[in-house]
């Protein structure tokens, strides 16, 4: 791995496994997911993950709702914008591609297996439903499994990367690195290669912290100095698995998309809440924190396009 000089925040704003029965400080609507994502850049996150939704609060994959979302952000920052192509295992992949293919981002997610992606115990806690369409939402990821097969990973590759973009790999076990290995081998993932190690999730490697070192040890006999690490836990694992990864010279990822919390008991009330703290964490461990011109250079970004949104422009860059 190499040892961040300057640690990266990465934001996940909204994304799609949270309702809004959970939280009313989930942003929802485009023009809510663009200025909390705003707020999260003044807070000193250098990249934001986006996902979009319907302004009740359903996942979408509609490519002018992200329009509108990365076309705010970008004409107010710099950040590095990072769009999904996991969108959420109810979507099709030509759905989950839409909006990463017609803006061309910088930077977009990229999630390295076909998985068991559960979050039905969602239901076991909401005693009161805003939206008639959560309940079966949640409850479906019991039976439908998170698909992401070889051939769909080197579609992506292969399409997205012909625009510049370049890749968040997210992994959500072990096995996602020899896989991402396999496509290194193939000449279809380049370094710097940026994972994303991912903890916590029912059907994924469990918010142990002995699987993080774990997980980097093995990326450190995969890829030795090639790679960039990132990770972040679900929950409540949020901040301890984030102060983890930054003590072992990782990079770190907060938001709302991987919780709602921002103590025991105690709801975040914007997604540049958790920045602050995980900021403040950082700083305390006498690390810097990344600008979005590092995050550039680090990862071999194309930059920035002054303009439209639509051509990647801005700051865009899953």
């Amino acid at each position: 791995m190499r040892q961040a000089g300057k640690v990266v925040i990465t934001t996940a704003v909204t994304g799609s496994v949270n309702v809004p029965s959970q939280s009313p400080h989930l942003p929802l609507s485009a023009r809510q997911v663009a200025d909390s994502a705003l707020e999260a850049i003044e807070a000193g996150s250098a990249v934001v993950h986006l996902h979009a939704r319907e302004p009740d609060g359903r996942p979408t994959a509609d490519p002018e709702v992200f329009e509108e979302i990365v076309g705010r952000i970008t004409e107010r920052s710099d950040a590095v914008v990072n769009i999904t192509t996991g969108g959420a295992s109810s979507m099709t992949m030509e759905q989950r591609l839409a909006a990463a293919l017609r803006l061309k981002p910088e930077l977009a997610s990229m999630n390295m297996g076909t998985m068991n992606f559960v979050y039905s115990a969602i239901a076991d806690k909401v005693t009161t439903w805003t939206h008639d369409w959560e309940k079966p939402y949640v409850l479906n990821t019991w039976s439908q499994p998170f698909v992401n097969t070889f051939d769909s990973i080197e579609h992506t590759l292969r399409t997205l990367g012909e625009s510049g973009t370049r890749f968040e790999y997210e992994c959500y076990d072990i096995g996602h690195l020899y896989s991402l290995a396999h496509f290194v081998e193939a000449g279809l993932a380049r370094p710097p290669l940026f994972v994303q190690g991912v903890f916590g999730v029912l059907g994924g490697i469990g918010a142990d912290h002995a699987n993080l070192e774990h997980m980097v040890r093995i990326a450190d006999h995969l890829f030795g100095d090639d790679y960039h690490f990132s990770a972040f836990g679900a929950g409540r694992a949020q901040m301890p698995f984030a102060t983890h990864s930054a003590w072992l010279g990782g990079h770190v990822r907060v938001g709302l998309e991987d919780s709602l919390w921002a103590g025991k008991g105690r709801l975040a009330r914007s997604n540049a809440e958790q920045v602050r703290a995980v900021r403040a964490v950082v700083e305390d461990l006498g690390k810097e924190i990344a600008a979005p011109a590092d995050v550039r250079e680090m990862l071999g970004l194309r930059g920035a396009t002054t303009g439209s949104a639509t051509t990647g422009g801005g700051a865009t860059g899953a």
